[in-house]
């Protein structure tokens, strides 16, 4: 059994924002691999779906907590399900990678985000792999700082650069199952 966790803050406000590129993810993974919907589980504190990918059996979720405390339901789903680390892929955004780009990596640092931190956290390792989505400023001139930037919303231009790079994570996603 595997899990798909994506990063974002629950609410409608946050919809559709730079820090929300996880949710994005996930949402297309709903979509595209023809998972259940997306249900809320209060004793998680997540939205879950599950499915199958190649024959494996994924869960996929949404942390309904604010990004700072997603390893709550992260670690409450790893508990009552017994994931292994290893078996965990987490996607988030990643202000250090270009728009438009996203980086695979395993065992990891938080390299400063802090939803990821509190997963290794909870998790008491950072022994999974993680999928950064690239938000990165291309205008090395804008002085945003850096809570407001991930709060902002795509622009049109940006969403679709997004959701391209969501269809490519999409088919990194299924490679991954195939090379196990």
């Amino acid at each position: 059994m595997k899990l798909i966790i994506g990063l974002g803050n629950p609410g409608e406000e946050y919809k559709k924002t730079r820090h929300n590129a996880g949710f994005l993810a996930v949402d297309k993974l709903v979509l595209s691999i023809k998972y259940q919907v997306l249900n809320a589980q209060s004793k998680f504190n997540a939205e879950i779906s599950q499915g199958m990918i190649n024959n494996e059996k994924v869960i996929l979720i949404k942390p309904q907590t604010f990004m700072n405390e997603s390893g709550k339901a992260v670690k409450a789903i790893t508990d009552y399900y017994k994931i292994q680390t290893e078996d965990i892929i987490v996607i988030h955004d990643d202000l250090d990678i270009p728009l438009g780009e996203y980086k695979i990596s395993k065992n990891k640092n938080s390299g400063g985000h802090k939803g990821v931190q509190s997963i290794i956290d909870h998790l008491g390792t950072k022994d999974f792999t993680r999928i950064r989505i690239g938000i990165g400023v291309q205008d090395l001139s804008c002085k945003i700082p850096t809570e407001k930037f991930v709060l902002e919303k795509f622009s049109k231009d940006e969403m679709e650069i997004i959701e391209k790079v969501i269809n490519e994570i999409c088919g990194e996603i299924v490679k991954l199952f195939l090379l196990k």
